[in-house]
């Protein structure tokens, strides 16, 4: 019954202790039924806690811009510096030589007066030889009579021929040219990717480790925690702050555009092609001398031996009969055999090899997934509120020091009890019983029956 008295004061303090006891610590408050010889303490029974990771998010997904440059090959072309052109050569005319007989004297049958002196005999005098009585008619060459004469009358005039025929002489203008500048591709105009990197910002935040509870704890009195007064305490909630970086704006890509290369040659352009003037060239002329008969002489004729007759000469002599032969004399002259003319020699295009830089396959851009981050956050929740009950403990009067060896040396076994083997119960010693309580989810406080049984101590 003392002992019972005993517990009810200290029921009856703890319920003065605190104001905020739950349901469960009213009911603990209640005494139990003990027996006669009994020994009861209020026990802690400790709050459960059960431990997870979350994962928490401290980098976003984002993504990587890769780009692959522009692949570029290189060509030939051949480009004109200067264009196909003609070259005249003159082929120069050929000439002949060709000889041409020249009537230059009349064939003729005259009378002569004789064979020396080369006097010439009219008609008339023939006529009237012939009237005199000449056989004129029968006269053979050579054979001779005589006559009386007015002379013939006789001029000379030159005769112009063609010594050289005219022709075209041939003059070639040669081609005229100039030098320009063309510009000439030697790359092409493209587009090249430029990446604009992803931005980004670190944000902090909180993440609850342990949410807030309510705990008993035993109230010191007087020094001591052993007193019996139990006091329900909130314990407030843990926060872990977390640093995170977050994409703020995304990776992309911007389009520059490269211009294309050109390179300045100068080439050779015809302005006017060659050409040919013809140049005449006149032909050239001769002369020659051809004596033309004015006016023939006048002849009377009178027998031989018949007299002079009036107004007339007489000749002095006989006449022939002269059959003389036409003459002709033989010229030379230049004609053109084949005309001037003109060759064209083909003067090739001429050309230059540059190298040109085309585009195979344009810039391209591929999107490479960062994946988010995360990192393991331990949390430790309660699910089991601590409670205080009253348990039953070996009275100090039943505790012996046999059992307090044994008590301190299976604690020692289980690495609990670092003092001396000396059966005293000091602070030692409490604090192992506290300790092997705790961790084994027992009622804490005192040196209670559960403890003893657990550790083999009857």
């Amino acid at each position: 019954m003392k002992v019972y008295r005993l517990s009810s004061v200290l029921a009856v303090s703890l319920l003065a202790a605190s104001s905020t006891l739950t349901a469960d610590a009213v009911e603990s408050s209640i005494i139990p039924n003990a027996k006669p010889g009994e020994c009861y303490a209020k026990a802690l029974i400790p709050a459960k806690f059960e431990t997870h990771t979350e994962k928490v998010l401290v980098r976003e997904a984002s993504e990587r811009l890769e780009v692959v440059p522009a692949q570029f090959g290189t060509s030939t072309q051949k480009v004109l510096v200067k264009e196909a052109s003609e070259k005249l050569t003159i082929v120069p005319p050929s000439f002949k030589n060709v000889t041409e007989k020249v009537q230059v004297r009349d064939e003729e049958t005259f009378w002569r007066t004789s064979l020396k002196n080369r006097i010439p005999v009219s008609p008339e005098i023939l006529a009237a030889a012939k009237a005199g009585g000449a056989p004129i008619d029968t006269l053979q060459s050579g054979e001779c009579v005589r006559e009386y004469f007015q002379p013939a009358k006789y001029t000379t005039e030159k005769e112009t021929y063609t010594k050289k025929e005219g022709y075209d002489k041939l003059k070639i203008i040669p081609a005229k040219y100039e030098y320009v500048e063309e510009k000439v591709l030697v790359r092409e105009p493209y587009q090249k990717l430029v990446k604009v990197p992803a931005t980004y910002e670190t944000v902090t935040e909180k993440v609850l480790v342990e949410p807030e509870k309510t705990m008993w704890k035993k109230s010191q009195c007087n020094g001591t925690d052993d007193c019996g007064v139990m006091c329900l305490v909130t314990i407030p909630a843990k926060y872990k702050t977390v640093t995170k970086r977050v994409v703020k704006t995304p990776p992309t890509t911007k389009v520059v555009d490269v211009p294309a290369v050109y390179k300045t040659i100068k080439v050779r352009k015809l302005v006017s092609p060659a050409r040919v003037e013809k140049v005449p060239v006149p032909e050239q002329t001769a002369t020659y001398t051809k004596t033309v008969k004015a006016s023939d002489p006048v002849f009377t004729w009178a027998k031989v031996g018949s007299g002079k007759p009036a107004g007339y000469k007489y000749t002095g002599h006989q006449i022939c009969k002269i059959d003389r032969p036409a003459a002709y004399k033989t010229l030379t002259k230049t004609v053109v055999e084949t005309p001037a003319s003109t060759k064209s020699v083909e003067i090739p295009a001429e050309y230059t090899t540059i190298k040109v830089t085309t585009v195979v396959k344009p810039a391209e851009v591929k999107r490479i997934e960062i994946p988010a981050v995360y990192k393991d956050v331990t949390k430790r929740e309660m699910v089991e509120p601590s409670r205080v009950v009253w348990k039953r403990v070996v009275c100090k009067s039943s505790i012996t020091s046999a059992t307090i060896i044994k008590l301190q040396k299976a604690l020692k076994e289980k690495g609990y009890y670092k003092g001396p083997i000396d059966g005293i119960v000091g602070h030692l010693t409490r604090a192992a019983v506290k300790a092997y309580q705790k961790d084994n989810g027992m009622p804490v406080g005192g040196i209670t029956y559960q403890v003893l049984k657990s550790l083999g101590i009857n």
